[in-house]
């Protein structure tokens, strides 16, 4: 997939910051609430529903601290700035999040091999309130999780904890009605499975951005193909394409200059730079300029050569053209 069209969000980094705050002391109000009424009630599904509530507290407060970092400027320590510590602060969110799923199913399958009684009503009663909650928290965050990985953890840990409350509140429900004491792990299950599939699915993109993957809406081989298509360069290699944020790509690579364009190369670079912000986003460009006459010799197309493996020569890629050849 091309990468025609990249977006990028801009958003005052200062906005949301009260949202956010907001949402961590309703939650944790909320935490000690449904802990006291799980005990009370029996309930391993409200206790289940506590705990991941208690996570979304804890996500929101290291949300909230990495929005902080992220804004530090670059110095002599951080040279590309501290903007991954809300990517950080994701990978973190997710790992929680499959470490409490991993538990609350562990706990649910226990729970099978003895049920416990249940107080129906307060567990009811205690669920919506939390549902309620939840809501709110929910759409103080929703705004901002569309621009940040970082937020992003955060309000989906909020989601997983509302569709928590629901199952709860159906499970308390059928213990009214029916007596049904097993409603209370296999509720707890639904959920443990819930925040496991969401989990698993988002971190995946996370680890591609610290492990310095190429963006997901980004085609490698596009980039090169705009590059070798600019009048004047005839090779593209050691091309390196990244994510220096979530909503920041960039790329460095080598540009091989047509022999006797030289006196052109300022403006070929220049050209290259406004050819990738234009068709991709991308507005980090750094590029070694080579005339084709000492190229690199025998260079991988994309990353660099192993320790050692440097050389220079009259060498071009498989697919640069020579001189007149266009």
């Amino acid at each position: 997939m091309a990468g025609h069209g990249h977006n990028h969000n801009h958003i005052d980094p200062d906005a949301g910051d009260a949202r956010v705050l907001w949402a961590i002391l309703v939650n944790l109000g909320l935490t000690v609430a449904q802990v006291v009424g799980g005990l009370l009630a029996g309930s391993l599904a409200l206790i289940a529903d506590a705990l991941h509530n208690f996570s979304d507290a804890i996500s929101l407060i290291i949300a909230f601290a990495a929005r902080k970092i992220a804004r530090k400027p670059a110095d002599s320590q951080m040279t590309f700035g501290y903007g991954r510590a809300e990517v950080v602060a994701a990978l973190i969110n997710y790992t929680t999040l499959i470490l409490i799923g991993a538990y609350l199913a562990y706990e649910a399958v226990m729970r099978f091999f003895d049920p416990q009684p249940v107080d129906g009503w307060l567990v009811v009663i205690i669920a919506v309130v939390a549902l309620v909650v939840d809501l709110v928290t929910a759409a103080l965050t929703f705004t901002m999780a569309k621009s940040s990985v970082n937020i992003r953890a955060a309000f989906l840990h909020n989601v997983a904890d509302a569709l928590g409350s629901v199952a709860v509140i159906v499970a308390g429900g059928l213990i009214l009605l029916y007596d049904w004491r097993l409603i209370d792990p296999i509720a707890t299950l639904l959920i443990a499975g819930y925040i496991l599939w969401q989990a698993i699915t988002e971190i995946g993109g996370v680890i591609r951005i610290l492990m310095l993957g190429s963006p997901p809406d980004i085609d490698a081989e596009a980039v090169l193909a705009d590059l070798r298509g600019i009048d004047g360069i005839s090779g593209v290699h050691h091309l390196h394409l990244w994510q220096m944020q979530e909503n920041e790509a960039a790329v460095d690579a080598h540009l091989v200059i047509f022999e006797g364009q030289w006196h052109a190369a300022d403006a070929i670079k220049s050209t290259a730079k406004a050819r990738l912000a234009e068709q991709f986003g991308i507005v980090h460009a750094t590029f070694e300029l080579e005339c084709a006459v000492h190229a690199c010799h025998d260079a991988p197309v994309i990353g660099h050569e192993g320790k050692g493996q440097h050389g220079h020569g009259h060498a071009f890629d498989s697919r640069d053209q020579q001189p007149g050849s266009r």
